[in-house]
This record gives structure tokens, C-alpha cells and sequence, in this order.
């Protein structure tokens, strides 16, 4: 089943569409600001997201700019801004389509079914060995290559190493790790990540005193080297 994360701050707008799609048989979820959507893009994995652009907490483009840095999900705008400059800005910081408000619903799933049609398909992805652990992203599994006993992490470690594994080699800023595994209001919280990647070195690394695979950039973030 499709997964669509509908984005805006009109209950009305929110729920109309949702009960349309859900209408449908897309599973939906539904949020009203951008930091609830930055968060639950991260977690949700959804396969497709209506967003609008005149959010409470963070304008739409930035929401936009955000998902880019990590995901190419297809992203709709459905928006009351009509400027074109405001199309160019949405779509130059990476959209896929724009629906202006007032909007018709059989135009909008006419949309969500073109888009749905042009996004490539995506393939399971691979595991990656961290140590003598094996991390499946697909199935969000951890296991010791030596014995094959499962490693238990919580939804937050899972969330934190997941975005490093996902980039191997890349430096993840502690701001985009806050944003996208907390949420955009945590993102001056860096003690979280000196305690999560604490307590996931002690399961993964080696040597938890000298890591060699989870590896801090002072004052920068933080990188997973294979």
C-alpha cells in the first residue's frame, strides 16, 4: 500500500485529503506543522508527500530543502501561494509538482498518480557491516556476524545509526541528525548525540573507547566510516 504524509496547518484541508486518499486505499499520515514533517519523514518512510507551504513553525521551501538533504520522496506541493516566483522556489529547492489552493481533489489525485508514475523504483537497500555487525536496512535488524544473536537498539538508536550507515564515508552535521531523528525544536540538543552515540559505540564498536566505525568530527557531527 502507498504510503502519502500529508503536510498542512488546515484541519479542514488535512482531513478532506486524508479521507479522500484513505478513500483510495493509500495509507495515510497526516501532520500540521514542518517539524512534525521532518520527523516523520524520517521514521514513516512514506512513499510520497503533500506539502504545504505556509506551515506554522517553517516555511515550506525549508521543509523541502530538508527532505532533500536526505530522500528523494516525490514531494507535491499544495499550496495558497500562487506567485510563480514561489513555484520556482518550490520546485528549484526540489518539488515535483505544485497544486495551487482552491484546489480540486480529482486534480490532486490526478497528480499523486502521474508523480507516483515517474518516480523510479526503489530497491530493498543492502546491509551494512558495522564491525562484527551486520545492520539490515531493510528489515531494521542488527545482528553479530560471529554468533548471529540479535542486537536490540530503541527507536532513537536505530533512527541515529541508520542515517550515518545510509551515508558511509559522508559527514552528517549534528544539526541534521537533531532535526531529522528528534525534530527541528531539538536541534541545539547536542548532548543527546554524545549519549546516543555512546551507548551505540558500546554495542557496535570493538573498542567503545576507540572507535574506528562511528567516528566524531568535533564541533561538526558525525561520520560512519565501513
Amino acid at each position: 500500500m502507498t504510503r502519502i504524509l500529508v503536510v498542512d496547518d488546515d484541519p479542514q484541508i488535512l482531513r478532506t485529503v486524508s479521507l479522500n486518499l484513505r478513500a483510495r486505499q493509500y495509507e495515510v499520515a497526516a501532520v500540521p506543522d514542518g517539524g512534525q514533517a521532518l520527523a516523520r519523514a524520517a521514521t514513516w518512510h512514506p512513499d510520497l508527500i503533500v506539502l504545504d507551504l505556509g506551515l506554522p513553525d517553517l516555511d515550506g521551501v525549508h521543509v523541502i530543502r530538508g527532505l532533500r538533504s536526505w530522500t528523494r520522496v516525490p514531494i507535491i506541493v499544495l499550496s495558497g501561494r500562487t506567485g510563480s516566483q514561489d513555484k520556482v522556489d518550490a520546485l528549484d529547492a526540489g518539488a515535483d509538482d505544485y497544486v495551487g489552493k482552491p484546489f480540486s481533489v480529482d486534480e490532486l489525485l490526478a497528480r499523486i498518480r502521474a508523480v507516483t508514475r515517474r518516480a523510479p523504483g526503489t530497491e530493498a537497500p543492502p546491509a551494512v557491516t558495522v564491525g562484527d555487525h551486520e545492520v539490515d536496512l531493510a528489515r531494521k535488524t542488527v545482528r553479530r556476524v560471529s554468533d548471529g544473536a540479535e542486537v536490540h537498539l530503541t527507536p532513537t538508536e536505530w533512527g541515529v545509526l541508520e542515517l550515518l550507515v545510509s551515508n558511509p564515508g559522508k559527514l552528517i552535521s549534528q544539526r541534521r541528525l537533531l532535526a531529522e531523528v528528534w525534530s527541528p525544536q531539538h536541534v541545539k540538543e547536542t548532548h543527546y548525540l554524545r549519549v546516543y552515540l555512546a551507548t551505540l559505540r558500546r554495542k557496535l564498536e570493538p573498542d567503545p573507547a576507540r572507535p574506528r566505525h562511528l567516528i566524531t568530527e568535533p564541533g561538526m557531527g558525525y561520520r560512519f566510516e565501513p
